[in-house]
């Protein structure tokens, strides 16, 4: 099993590269939280009546990925990876069926379509898309900043759920 690098940015980065950098250790936290646990250990919620598990938080991020560097940046029409209109938060409710590999795959694969679409961006440029909250468009600046905070809040939770299955803490 490999275990995940995570790098932070160089200290006197300049603004872009420690955006960037900040996100992708982010990412890389994430992924770290999930090594080394049976697909049965990352479907397993963290306390009833949560649904909240790791294979939910990945896929969770998977569709956050998408939304923001597919929908919002670039305005492109993909719909959820996961959601339904009946169940928009589809990607927490796991059954035996859904796959690590497929939830680390469709994750891993929105980040390089995202990194794909932010390199054609400044960071003062801005989105060419609109949320349904907010009828302005976003700069590249701002939809990493909030990348950046999306994944550190929800890499809080995989703190907790991962110290809940098998007692590994750390930073």
């Amino acid at each position: 099993m490999t275990t995940t690098q995570r790098n932070e940015p160089a200290p006197n980065d300049s603004e872009r590269p420690m955006l960037e950098g900040w996100l992708n250790y982010h990412r890389q936290t994430l992924a770290w939280k999930c090594e080394g646990l049976t697909g049965a250990q990352l479907r397993t919620a963290s306390v009833e009546p949560s649904e909240l598990s790791l294979m939910g938080l990945v896929r969770h991020m998977a569709e956050v990925e998408r939304f923001w560097f597919r929908k919002i940046l670039v305005d492109e029409d993909t719909g959820p990876i996961y959601g339904t209109k009946e169940d928009p938060d589809a990607e927490f409710h796991l059954t035996d069926a859904d796959t690590w590999e497929e939830a680390y795959g469709t994750w891993q694969a929105e980040i390089g379509i995202a990194g794909r679409h932010a390199g054609g961006f400044g960071l003062d440029d801005l989105s060419k898309g609109r949320s349904k909250y907010n009828d302005e468009p976003f700069s590249l600046r701002w939809i990493l900043t909030h990348m950046i905070e999306e994944y550190a809040r929800h890499n809080g939770h995989a703190d907790l759920v991962r110290e809940r299955l098998d007692g590994v803490t750390g930073d």
